[in-house]
């Protein structure tokens, strides 16, 4: 007999054409992990191998397709958050994350802010780059501590379709050639390809961000098992959408840039935009570069509201019992979402909604600690675009990131197999086999990362 599982009752899962109408999170998540870096490791691949490496962007889009699944899945199965099951394994998992969210925040802030002032250099001038980044971070700022999610969700959706249809409508400019891309979804490994081959499959779709995937459902007010089927397709879309965003990408990189060695940085997609001018006109070239500012904005937008909403749970997770004295699971109410009442009384739901310790999602975007934590990504960070990064702070950050995969990975597979996760929600060998074979993969991409930083 199913596990009962958090109950929602007063939102029920939609049906039919409402279900299309319904997506969002999904949009939100794959949307946030795909930022200029990914834009630029998906063009230099292109232009260095062509569309050979297809293959590895299309097996990079289904482990993050699972990995979101399954943070979904505990976040609906076990109606308790991300921090709550880390909280289950003990103080090392929080510790890490603690450590790893501060580091983060600081270094990611600069380079969010610095991907989204190059297209805006880029169209309109007028200020260095480190100026408009420095814009851009304080208009994010503004942005997301005035919205509230489903109005962030709204125009989190406007600005997804616009990069969308821009990169695919260049893609499609340019002319890919059909055969040479069926040819690409064999998988081989030309000469010199490893390095992208494991940046393609492990980079491209998001690290940390892909952690906030389960606290934007509570915020639309999605709980409970009933809701898994509702959750995958809102996944599956989001991340399909980047599938084909990234092949576009490798399109656009193999057809207009192919021999040519290009620099792995951000600036390297003005050089493609530049190019896209000589040979298609100005217009084409403006709307690349509205493209590239839709991705990096878009970026910065679920930095700033994602990984807030974790940093704020982490301080709530932080004070309470670790271990095995931590009360998680399906009779458990971990989480209140909008909708439910605080304070009431749940009868066979333990202490009800807006006990001692619940993470409230509608509460957590008012919260002190996410907008103590909007401001660490915003003005700290702004020190960097000055100075640059100290290399110890960049091998820090770095080697912390590399675990991060792993880690979420792990704890997954973990966490997925416990009686804390209702019954129709725990993983199955499908399940079991991707998470596992990702923890495998990622520990590879760890090992290779951190090499290369100490050597």
């Amino acid at each position: 007999m199913a596990s009962p599982g958090p109950q929602t009752d007063f939102l029920e899962p939609p049906t039919g054409a409402r279900r299309i109408r319904s997506i969002g999170p999904g949009l939100l998540a794959a949307a946030t992990g795909v930022g200029a870096g990914d834009l630029v490791a998906t063009m230099v691949a292109g232009a260095s191998f062509g569309t050979v490496l297809l293959w590895a962007a299309v097996v990079g889009t289904l482990v993050k397709l699972a990995l979101g699944e399954a943070v979904g899945r505990w976040h609906l199965g076990s109606g308790a958050t991300m921090l709550d099951g880390w909280r289950r394994l003990g103080y090392w998992a929080t510790g890490f994350f603690g450590v790893y969210i501060v580091v983060w925040g600081f270094v990611y802030g600069a380079t969010a802010m610095s991907a989204v002032g190059l297209p805006l250099n880029a169209l309109f001038g007028g200020l260095p780059v480190g100026g408009w980044a420095a814009i851009a971070g304080v208009v994010g700022l503004a942005l997301v501590w005035v919205q509230r999610y489903h109005a962030f969700e709204k125009f989190m959706t406007v600005l997804v379709l616009i990069k969308f249809a821009t990169v695919v409508f260049v893609a499609i400019l340019v002319g890919p050639d059909l055969p040479a891309l069926a040819n690409g979804l064999v998988p081989r490994l030309p000469e010199g390809s490893t390095v992208y081959v494991l940046g393609l499959i492990g980079g491209v779709g998001g690290t940390i961000t892909m952690a906030a995937y389960g606290y934007w459902l509570f915020a639309k007010g999605w709980k409970g098992p009933k809701w898994l089927s509702m959750m995958r397709l809102d996944n599956a879309t989001g991340y399909i959408m980047t599938g084909i965003f990234v092949v576009s990408m490798l399109v656009v990189g193999s057809t207009i840039l192919l021999g040519e060695n290009l620099t792995e940085s951000d600036s390297g997609l003005l050089t493609l935009a530049d190019r896209l001018g000589a040979l298609y006109g100005e217009p084409v070239r403006i709307l690349f570069l509205v493209g590239f500012l839709s991705v990096t904005f878009t970026s910065l937008l679920g930095v700033w509201n994602g990984v807030s909403l974790l940093f704020t749970d982490w301080v709530r997770a932080i004070r309470l019992p670790h271990g095995k004295k931590a009360a998680i699971g399906p009779d458990e109410v971990d989480t209140v979402v909008p909708g439910e009442e605080p304070g009431t009384d749940t009868g066979d739901r333990g202490d009800g909604p807006g006990r001692a310790g619940a993470y409230e999602a509608a509460r957590a975007e008012r919260s002190l600690p996410f907008r103590g934590y909007l401001l660490w990504l915003t003005f700290p960070p702004m020190a960097l675009l000055l100075i640059g990064r100290p290399f110890a702070l960049t091998l820090v950050y770095g080697v912390l990131g590399s675990f991060f995969m792993p880690f979420l990975a792990v704890t997954l597979l973990l966490l997925l197999n416990t009686s804390m996760v209702a019954r129709e929600a725990r993983s199955r060998w499908l399940s079991n086999a991707v998470l596992g074979i990702s923890s495998v993969l990622f520990a590879v991409l760890l090992v290779t990362d951190v090499y290369s930083r100490l050597t």
